[in-house]
């Protein structure tokens, strides 16, 4: 029987803490902005206010999970008992996100219907002053996460919730200018919905990739079926079988698979061929691959899970 296994390739250890850096700056101003949002909007009673930091919530998380993604990679080898290291605490947490915001857009929702009939009335100055930082905020958090996005998945995804919150913050703007200068009550609960609708369904999205992270599902873009047939046509190999995909954390896929093939063929050429498979055409970096001769198959006991 043989084994191999594909590794990940880590950042630079300078450009790594580069981009930690970057991080931490936008990490900082996106809490910062956040809770001058969610300050301003209660005393002032501005639903999209509320519902934008409630948004901005997304970047604080979002930056914050790449950050432990990169600080969990660089300790997941400090235990000899966490061979998986804490890469799952990631996905725990952005799904106690999805959570959170499931129930602030479902506020703001619910809110801005009942004030529809008798618009309370909103003072548009600090609306339009918070929602202005917030926005320099974003373009400032942009920019530094740019860079980064290009060589992180993590940090990317990161990067397109600062990208998807210059929406909100603009809408707010309009809103509060609307108010100033037309005296337009319904602006407000107007943008708030909008700015709720927006989230929800990106609020759904980000629960259900953690849920399949954490039932182990395989990766939607992976053909289980057409991979293991792929993996039969590999030269040499006669059989597949006990074919597991799973994501570890995202960005991070795991695979395994026990190969049978024929008495007399070089197990180190199949291992070869079949993680190439692996990593060129399905992006799996990591997977483990046993190697079974037809007679020693016929006694691999394959599990029903």
């Amino acid at each position: 029987m043989g084994h191999g296994h594909g590794h990940g390739h880590a950042l630079p250890s300078s450009a790594s803490g580069r981009l930690v850096g970057r991080l931490w700056a936008a990490f900082g101003l996106a809490a910062a902005i956040m809770v001058v949002e969610f300050a301003v909007g209660v005393a002032t009673r501005s639903l999209a206010l509320i519902s934008d930091a409630a948004h901005m919530l997304t970047d604080v998380v979002g930056v914050g999970l790449a950050l432990a993604a990169i600080v969990v990679a660089r300790r997941a080898g400090s235990k000899p008992g966490r061979t998986f290291g804490l890469y799952r605490a990631e996905v725990l947490a952005a799904l106690a996100n999805a959570v959170l915001l499931f129930g602030v857009a479902g506020y703001v929702v619910f809110e801005a219907v009942g004030r529809f009939s008798a618009p309370p009335a909103v003072p548009g100055l600090p609306v339009l002053l918070a929602a202005l930082a917030g926005l320099v905020a974003n373009v400032v958090s942009f920019l530094l996460l740019r860079e980064g996005a290009k060589e992180s998945i993590n940090v990317r995804g990161a990067y397109l919730e600062v990208l998807a919150d210059l929406v909100g913050s603009v809408g707010v703007l309009l809103s509060a200018a609307a108010t100033l200068l037309f005296g337009w009550r319904w602006a407000d609960p107007l943008v708030g919905v909008a700015i709720g609708l927006w989230v929800l369904p990106r609020t759904w999205s980000l629960a259900r990739r953690a849920l399949r992270i954490l039932f182990q599902h395989a990766p939607e873009r992976v053909d289980v079926a057409e991979l293991t047939a792929r993996l039969g046509l590999v030269p040499g190999v006669a059989g597949v079988h006990d074919l597991h995909l799973w994501t570890l954390t995202s960005g991070m896929e795991v695979a395994s698979a026990h190969l049978i093939v024929a008495d007399g063929t070089d197990q180190g050429d199949v291992l070869i061929a079949a993680r190439e498979l692996f990593e060129r055409e399905y992006g799996i970096e990591h997977a483990t691959l046993q190697v079974e001769c037809a007679r020693s198959a016929s006694r691999c006991h394959e599990l029903s899970w």
